[in-house]
């Protein structure tokens, strides 16, 4: 089966965290509401979730369902929400962040570009509750 194009963009990201002392496996297609698992560097375990937006939004969506069963893998995991847009990258530790209410929106109804939609809660993230920022240099 072929990588889909959100396929190819997880593995570059584990890999590109990897190299910086990760050590992360992509779960693939296993449909879990994380996209990698493994170790941080300083060796604690760790889940990450991952969306790739092909336009720019100063807040950043995650969906609150996504959410809850990520914090749902308990206290022992650590869970990270990676963000990629066209105007970089935006790392946020889940364990950490303050969540301002969640809102209701009209969204697709999969992550995989359906055309369907329907209402779903979200939580609305800053930039700047990012625990990483890695911004594109457009200059």
């Amino acid at each position: 089966m072929a990588l889909s194009r959100t396929d190819k963009l997880e593995q570059i990201v584990i890999y590109t965290l990897n190299v910086d002392g990760w050590k992360l496996e992509w779960t693939g297609d296993k449909n879990l509401p994380y996209d990698a698992k493994g170790k941080t560097p300083k060796g604690k375990d760790c889940v990450v979730e991952m969306k790739f937006r092909n336009k720019y939004y100063e807040e950043k969506m995650l969906e609150k369902d996504k959410h809850d069963s990520l914090m749902a893998l308990g206290n022992d995991v650590i869970k990270f929400y990676f963000v990629n847009d066209p105007k970089g990258n935006f790392m946020y530790w889940l364990d950490n962040v303050e969540l301002p209410d969640s809102i209701s929106m009209y969204c697709p109804d999969a992550t995989r570009w359906a055309k369907k939609r329907l209402n779903k809660d979200v939580y609305l993230l800053q930039e700047n509750q990012a625990t990483i920022i890695n911004v594109n240099d457009l200059n």
